[in-house]
C-alpha cells in the first residue's frame, strides 16, 4: 500500500466516516474512493483525475494538502501508467482541428458583439442596395409591344349572329 493511500484511509477511519458518507459529501464514486485508499492508481484513466480526487478527499479530511499532493506526485512517478502526463500538443492534425483550435482561442466576450454589429451593418447595406437596385429597374421592361392584336376566333368556338332584319312598318 502507498503512503497516500494509508494516510487517506487512516484519516477517514480516525474521523469515523464511512466510504458512503465520504462519497455523499465529495460527490465521488465509492469505487474511486476505494481505489484511492488501496493505492490502485491504475484504476484511473489519467493522473489529473487522481490528483483532483486526492485533493478533494484530503481537503475533506483536513489533511495537509500540499504535503499529500507532493507525496502523491512522488508515487505517481513510480507508476508505469501515470509516470508521464499525456502529451498536449498545440499542433492540430487537420484543417478542422486547426479551425477548432483557433476558435477555442478566441475571446468571444469581446468578438461576439463586434461580429454582431458587423453582420447587422452588412445586412443593412445589402438590403439598402437591393432596394435601390429594384427602384432603378424599369417596371415595364418585360411588357411586349403596345399594339392591339385581336384574338382570332377558333372556328366552332364562336356563335354566329343572325343577320340583321329590317324592321316592319
Amino acid at each position: 500500500m502507498s503512503s497516500v493511500a494509508d494516510e487517506l484511509h487512516g484519516a477517514r477511519e480516525a474521523q469515523g466516516h464511512t466510504i458512503h458518507q465520504v462519497a455523499e459529501i465529495t460527490k465521488m464514486r465509492t469505487d474511486h474512493i476505494r481505489a484511492l485508499e488501496e493505492g490502485n492508481y491504475d484504476f484511473f484513466v489519467a493522473p489529473v483525475y487522481i490528483r483532483g480526487f486526492v485533493r478533494t478527499y484530503a481537503t475533506l479530511l483536513k489533511l495537509d494538502v500540499p504535503k499529500v499532493m507532493g507525496d502523491l506526485d512522488a508515487e505517481l512517478k513510480q507508476s508505469k501508467k501515470h509516470r508521464e502526463a499525456p502529451p498536449l500538443t498545440d499542433e492540430p492534425r487537420g484543417l478542422l482541428d486547426w479551425i477548432s483550435f483557433q476558435l477555442s482561442r478566441v475571446d468571444w466576450r469581446l468578438w461576439l458583439p463586434i461580429l454582431s454589429v458587423l453582420v447587422a451593418v452588412g445586412l443593412t447595406i445589402w438590403v439598402y442596395r437591393a432596394f435601390k437596385t429594384r427602384q432603378a429597374e424599369d417596371p415595364l421592361r418585360d411588357l411586349g409591344p403596345g399594339i392591339y392584336q385581336p384574338v382570332k376566333p377558333a372556328g366552332s368556338d364562336t356563335l354566329s349572329l343572325p343577320a340583321p332584319t329590317r324592321p316592319r312598318r
